[in-house]
């Protein structure tokens, strides 16, 4: 009978390693789990020790192409899914990295993948190898695979990773189709302004030059700046690029951070936006944290370190230390202000029937649909508003080109 070499947690979250009989890699699977182990590793125990890269007919080993270095974000969603749907078919853990490292697109998940395999082939848990790789997994995966493992319902846990992925690639996606078209139009737009100064101008400047007449206020400055665009388009490129990363710095600094939030929140119209922005992702983070058995005070702690907001860390980690001293979820919520009235009483309503959860889950999916419909109707407008604008712009060029040859009419006709 054929010798299976297995690596495995208890229940407890103790490790567990050995050698078991069966006739079958699938019975091995199913006498492992009767007992209530959680498998990351079984292997033939003739190939136990043999490396999972092995070297094509010609000697030499086989080369994977991808498509990109960085990892995309529906990258990790495909991860947390594939690797779902692997352990809940009853597939070790290694041998669902091994799967899915083979399919992958991304050159770093590939070399990061393969590491948290060698990492777990070496004794270490799914959870210490992932904690390596924070510049691709987040805090939220870490602590989710964490309590998965202690728990030994990793394949429930990554599921509901993976749906919360999914939600979160679906609401991005929403905003970016309704941004896409304005966005287009907006380059478009600039395109064509540059086009007239850098282009049309030049050709209306050479001629109002030769028949030698007096420039008026609005047209000199038109011209100069095609001359400027013209000549020194190179240090106006230079410029912005510099700009670009003396903000990128600036924001590095917590208290500009801080500063630049605030006045975001007190935009007319786009500040509700970025509170519900706010809102929407605190509920999306908790929903998922405690639907997957992680405690209130823990989930508020995971919750305040992924947060990309200061302002919500801050009420997130006041709420934390008032739910520590064991007061209710709603109550600090509802002193930080931050919170419309709806939301702290769906809170109170989840906290007494013992549906935090799903209520969460509620204020999240209103909060994604609300500003779903906020962006749509905004590119909607942005089309009439971008025409107006480009109209008045292009209208103001064109008078102040022709005002020239109007005066010297004016003059001429006296």
């Amino acid at each position: 009978m054929p010798k299976f070499s297995y690596l495995a947690r208890k229940s407890d979250g103790t490790k567990d390693s050995g050698v078991i009989q069966a006739n079958s890699k699938e019975e091995a699977i199913s006498l492992l789990q009767k007992k209530g182990l959680l498998i990351t590793s079984l292997l033939q125990y003739e190939a136990a020790t043999k490396s999972i890269a092995k070297p094509s007919s010609s000697g030499k080993l086989k080369t994977k192409s991808f498509k990109y270095n960085r990892v995309k974000f529906a990258d990790l969603v495909i991860l947390a899914r594939q690797l779902s749907m692997l352990l809940g078919a009853g597939v070790s853990l290694l041998k669902s990295l091994e799967v899915i490292t083979k399919q992958v697109e991304s050159r770093k998940l590939y070399d990061v993948l393969t590491d948290v395999a060698k990492n777990m082939e070496a004794g270490q848990t799914f959870k210490d190898s992932l904690i390596k790789h924070k510049d691709v997994f987040s805090e939220l995966w870490i602590f989710l695979v964490e309590t998965g493992e202690a728990s030994g319902n990793l394949p429930v846990v990554l599921d509901h990773l993976a749906k919360y992925l999914e939600d979160r690639q679906s609401f991005r996606q929403k905003i970016i189709s309704a941004l896409m078209y304005p966005f287009v139009l907006f380059i478009v737009a600039i395109a064509a302004l540059m086009f007239f100064v850098i282009k049309i101008v030049p050709t209306f400047s050479s001629i109002l030059t030769s028949i030698n007449v007096e420039l008026p206020l609005p047209t000199r400055i038109l011209i100069n700046l095609s001359n400027t665009l013209r000549k020194r388009w190179l240090f106006g490129i230079a410029i912005l690029i510099l700009l670009f990363f003396l903000f990128k710095k600036l924001m590095k600094n917590e208290k500009v951070k801080l500063l630049v939030e605030k006045l975001q929140l007190r935009l007319p119209v786009f500040g509700h936006f970025f509170s519900f922005m706010n809102v929407e992702s605190f509920a999306t983070t908790m929903s998922i944290l405690i639907e997957s058995g992680v405690p209130i005070i823990y989930a508020l702690d995971i919750c305040e370190r992924s947060q990309p907001s200061n302002i919500m860390r801050e009420i997130i980690h006041d709420v934390k230390v008032n739910v520590r001293d064991g007061r209710s979820l709603a109550g600090p919520l509802e002193k930080s202000g931050f919170f419309a009235p709806m939301v702290i009483q769906l809170i109170i309503i989840g906290e007494e029937i013992g549906e935090l959860s799903e209520m969460f889950k509620r204020i999240a999916k209103f909060y994604q649909e609300y500003l779903a419909n906020f962006v749509a109707r905004l590119a909607s407008l942005f089309e009439p508003i971008m025409i107006v604008f480009m109209g008045i712009l292009i209208g103001g060029m064109v008078i102040s080109i022709f005002l020239p040859i109007f005066n010297m009419a004016t003059a001429t006709a006296k």
